[in-house]
This record gives C-alpha cells, structure tokens and sequence, in this order.
C-alpha cells in the first residue's frame, strides 16, 4: 500500500470542491424526491403469484425488465405494474 502526503492547504481545497461536488449531485437528484422502489426475486414472486422459474423466463424474454447487481436481480415496482396492468383480460360490452 503506498502512502501519499499532501498538504494541509490541497487536502482543503480537494474537501472543499467534494463537499461543492456532492451539494450540486443532491440539488440535481433531490434529496425528498418521491424514489422508485425496487423489489427482490422473492418479492415479485409473491406479488405475481409465480415460481421463480417462471419469474427467469419473464427476464429471458423480456416480458419484465430487471436489474443485475451482482447475482441478484431487482425489478420496478413501476415495471411489474405495467406487466399486470397489460395482461388483465378487459371485458368485452
């Protein structure tokens, strides 16, 4: 592991234009802001009453979209509701 000094003035300066850097990333994104919530494979699997084999096919074919992070995948709720909302049988008049 390598060590590097700097001095007190730079390390300031760089604190500075981080702490200048992370305000302007909070106005931008906005700390309140109403977030997507995501949900796990067990989660959708219970909501949709599904198995999970069923759940990997839905990802294969792109029936839903998902997210990866690391082995573990993560759906919108935004995104399942579109997926029931499409596949509710409408009456005919």
């Amino acid at each position: 592991m390598d060590i590097v000094a700097i001095e007190s003035k730079t390390f300031e300066q760089m604190k500075g234009r981080f702490e200048d850097f992370s305000r302007q990333i909070k106005n931008l994104c906005g700390e309140n802001q109403d977030k997507e919530k995501w949900l796990e494979n067990d989660d959708v699997c219970q909501l949709l009453q599904i198995s999970k084999r069923t759940l990997q096919s839905y990802r294969n074919n792109g029936t839903l979209p998902y997210s990866q992070i690391g082995r573990k995948c993560y759906y919108r709720v935004s995104d399942i509701e579109i997926l029931i909302s499409q596949s509710q049988i409408k009456k005919q008049q």
